[in-house]
């Protein structure tokens, strides 16, 4: 009985928590318009970092230790394009820049879809490395960005969850599109591109403070 009783507070505990950030969330639709495009380019993210391994070797042949070095540059270009894009973009502008990393997806989804030898396969990877660092990047600051500093810990604490809702999601769908195609994983590839323009078509809701603005020109 006490541990049916513990576990009942702890529900109504996590429930309260839900309702407490999520009437945080509902003063904030920027911020929710954020999640949701968060959700969809995090998905096809995830898509990328869960599965480039297994379509390199299954689609393009890849051996183990050429597999294991592509993991290896696609970190070390995220770090480029994170480092890159965290100065830019607060030159031109965060939203655009997000918009422009999402973009750049969509090309290395066609790109890696598409390509038929190693190399033309390697040059997607490291195009997507960048991508990835460049788009958390992005991301995170338009979060900074369009909290108020009283709900930064709930605000991120959405933001986390919705990577997580996308780490699901983005797999999932990659999965269900190879099944009912046969297999084919070319095609599940390319479908990807869809997550990041549905993104793009979420983030043109966003709208970032004023004073942001005008500091961008």
């Amino acid at each position: 009985v006490p541990q049916a009783a513990g576990g009942h507070h702890a529900t109504e505990g996590m429930v309260a928590r839900w309702r407490s950030t999520w009437a945080v969330l509902n003063t904030q639709p920027a911020m929710l318009w954020l999640l949701a495009c968060t959700v969809a380019y995090q998905a096809g993210v995830a898509v990328a970092i869960a599965l480039a391994a297994i379509y390199a070797q299954t689609v393009m042949g890849f051996e183990t230790t050429e597999t294991m070095l592509m993991v290896f540059v696609l970190n070390i270009a995220a770090a480029v394009g994170a480092l890159l894009l965290g100065h830019g973009q607060d030159r031109f502008g965060h939203r655009r820049a997000l918009a422009l990393t999402l973009v750049v997806w969509c090309v290395t989804c066609f790109w890696a879809a598409a390509a038929t030898d190693k190399l033309s396969f390697w040059g997607a990877a490291t195009l997507a490395g960048l991508s990835m660092g460049a788009s958390q990047s992005c991301g995170r600051a338009m979060v900074g960005l369009l909290t108020p500093p009283a709900h930064l810990a709930v605000c991120f604490g959405a933001w986390t969850f919705a990577i997580r809702l996308a780490s699901i999601l983005g797999p999932l769908l990659y999965g269900l599109v190879t099944w009912f195609s046969g297999g084919n994983q070319r095609l599940a590839l390319a479908s990807t591109a869809g997550l990041f323009v549905l993104g793009l078509l979420l983030l043109t809701q966003v709208r970032m403070p004023e004073m942001v603005r005008v500091k961008r020109g």
